[in-house]
């Protein structure tokens, strides 16, 4: 399929052409809200499983494939992503973010119902086809009604809400775990999504273009679908499935490399790529991207197992290891709200950014070095400083990047910098989990298979608490050994991060939504903003 190109960087055509002062009072506070529902959903959907997610795949027999109930809903939504912000871009936010609610909606109850685990990573696959639009359309028709320069501080109230969703999701979780059965926490999420249906329905501008008159990019879709899937699948599987160097794993990997070049060959002739390739140019995105991507590997790859292993080497309940693992959201609350303030204030964010980088590190290398049975205040207070240090600067790379476009190319390039995180987030928690896995059936298995006739696939906290006193040393050692030194591995790419964020073009924030775009505008004149 060929097509005229547009012109370098913009997109052909534009959803809407807001009002340069944006909205204000009561208007700008019922579309904020509505977004802030939207994205809240979207954020507690992942923590408030995350407690339970030992007991569920206790029951449904399926310890071996536990990372899949993350990675299904990672992957899908990384997938539609770009799509939802292309989209975004061409006719408009309103009936895409209804979609992508009612997509979310059906896969939670579809994981409600399931009666094994194919059932259960087959709704999380469906949720992540409208997860995948909450955040980003949500931060998309943010940037309609309000500029960049004041746009810090709804990114920092963006950031806090993330983090009490984090408060509360382990703790909700753990609460439906002992109360309800672990199959509330879906249920749960269903009539909050409908709730955000109703609310963006009745605050939200209408769509002022139809739906159909511009080419989508299929073929685009089509390659990166088939680039991202084999990435994921092969860091799932390598070490597990199939050995890290075999003929299919390299088969993988081999694939996402070539579906990559065929995509961006793909992307340089299509008059309406998800992804222009002009995107590229600007340096700025590229180390927002790079950093996006090394970041949520890190920092999904690290807490994605840490409510299993408090429970398991530590014996606590679902309850109380989300309280553990909500240190992190506090730390986030705190940094994330002040960050965000200081940067509307100020009009930058590299020193943020900067320290983001160094003091993640620290959380990262600290946590490595947790040990079984050490006194809980410990781990409260090396997730507390992870969180501190993610909180300085994780909105502020999508605020970096929404200013250095002119409006009109802001959904496809908010879109594009959180595809790359979401491929983070994909690689991470696949990663780490086909690691994790790989790990602990090595120190474990060995061990349990002539002890009380217990199965890998079968161990959950509740079956632990009732084996013998050696039998829970031995298995709480295994999970420590397995995971921790993973985290180790996480401290030099947040090094990475900080010499990228070294490099940043430090350009003034906005003051107006219909703005050029900091990458159009000369960085010698320190300061200056539209």
């Amino acid at each position: 399929m060929t097509a005229v190109r547009p012109s370098s960087d913009h997109p052909a055509t534009a959803a809407q052409s807001p009002a340069s002062h944006g909205l204000h009072g009561g208007a700008l506070a019922l579309v904020f809200f509505g977004l802030l529902l939207a994205m809240f959903i979207s954020s507690l959907s992942e923590t408030i499983a995350s407690t339970a997610l030992p007991t569920i795949v206790g029951d449904l027999n399926g310890v071996e494939i536990m990372q899949w109930v993350s990675t299904a809903y990672i992957l899908t939504s990384t997938l539609t992503m770009p799509v939802y912000g292309k989209l975004g871009d061409l006719i408009g936010r309103k009936r895409l973010l209804m979609t992508a609610l009612g997509l979310y909606a059906a896969g939670k109850v579809l994981c409600g119902l399931a009666v094994n685990m194919e059932m259960l990573i087959g709704g999380r696959l469906i949720s992540g086809l409208g997860g995948g639009g909450l955040i980003i359309l949500s931060q998309e028709a943010l940037s309609d009604v309000v500029p960049p320069r004041k746009l810090g501080t709804y990114m920092g109230i963006i950031g806090a809400v993330f983090a009490v969703s984090n408060v509360l999701g382990p703790v909700m979780g753990g609460w439906f775990v002992q109360v309800t059965g672990w199959r509330g926490i879906f249920w749960f999420t269903v009539p909050v999504a409908l709730l955000a249906v109703a609310v963006l329905g009745f605050t939200l501008p209408k769509d002022e273009k139809p739906f159909g008159r511009t080419p989508l990019d299929w073929p685009g879709m089509m390659a990166m679908t088939v680039a991202v899937t084999s990435l994921v699948l092969a860091m799932a599987w390598g070490g597990t499935l199939v050995p890290w160097g075999s003929l299919p794993f390299m088969g993988l990997v081999a694939l996402a490399v070539g579906a990559a070049v065929v995509f961006v060959l793909i992307e340089r002739q299509f008059a309406e790529p998800i992804i222009p390739v002009g995107l590229f140019r600007n340096p700025n995105f590229v180390l927002c991207s790079a950093t996006g991507l090394l970041l949520n590997i890190s920092f999904m790859g690290a807490l994605n197992y840490l409510p299993t292993y408090f429970q398991i080497v530590d014996n606590l309940a679902p309850e109380v290891a989300g309280l553990v693992c909500t240190a992190t959201s506090a730390g986030i609350l705190i940094t994330s709200t002040a960050s965000g303030w200081i940067a509307s204030k100020t009009g930058r964010c590299k020193p943020m950014l900067i320290a983001m980088c160094v003091v993640s590190a620290v959380g990262l290398f600290l946590l490595s070095r947790l040990e079984v049975h050490t006194a809980l205040w410990v781990p409260v207070l090396y997730l507390f400083v992870l969180g501190f240090g993610m909180g300085l600067g994780m909105q502020l790379l999508v605020l970096v990047v929404q200013n250095e476009f002119p409006h009109a190319m802001v959904g496809t390039a908010t879109a594009a910098n959180n595809f790359f995180r979401q491929i983070g987030a994909s690689v991470g928690t696949a990663l780490v989990g086909a690691l994790f896995t790989m790990r602990l059936t090595a120190d474990v298995a060995a061990n349990i298979s002539h002890m009380d006739n217990l199965s890998l696939a079968a161990l959950t906290p509740q079956v632990v608490d009732k084996l013998p006193a050696a039998t829970q040393m031995v298995i709480a050692q295994g999970y420590s050994d397995a995971l921790l030194p993973l985290l180790l591995w996480f401290v030099p790419l947040m090094l990475a991060c900080l010499i990228m964020m070294l490099f940043l073009k430090n350009h003034a924030l906005a003051t107006t939504i219909n703005h050029g775009g900091a990458g159009k505008r000369s960085s010698g004149r320190r300061g200056h903003v539209d």
